[in-house]
């Protein structure tokens, strides 16, 4: 029996980022989406009280979670020794509401 590792095997520290980054990516993803096609249109568009106070949430909730996506897309980065402007552009990919579900979809691909 030989003790040499395989060499298909993923580091566990990439997994392990990969993980974290797919799942803030996705939740950023949808949070986005809330934000840009829920609270903000029955904020500006319907002006309607009852409604709005039933979102109100979003925004808040989407800050917090956009906040850790940032430094989870950062942590992944560092572990994948990406160069800065890489970086730079995966965290800006949690600004629009469906980029980072896209960028999330090719990480997963390219590190799975």
């Amino acid at each position: 029996m030989s003790s040499a590792p395989e060499m298909n095997q993923p580091d566990p520290a990439m997994t392990g980022a990969v993980k974290r980054y797919r799942f803030m990516a996705i939740l950023a993803g949808i949070m986005s989406l809330l934000l840009w096609f829920v609270d903000l249109p029955v904020a500006y568009l319907l002006h309607n009280e009852n409604l709005h106070s039933k979102v109100v949430w979003i925004p808040f909730v989407h800050g917090w979670v956009y906040a850790v996506y940032v430094l989870t897309a950062i942590q992944f980065a560092s572990k994948a020794k990406w160069p800065v402007f890489k970086m730079l552009g995966l965290v800006l990919a949690g600004t629009l509401p469906v980029a980072s579900l896209v960028t999330e979809r090719k990480v997963v691909s390219q590190y799975s």
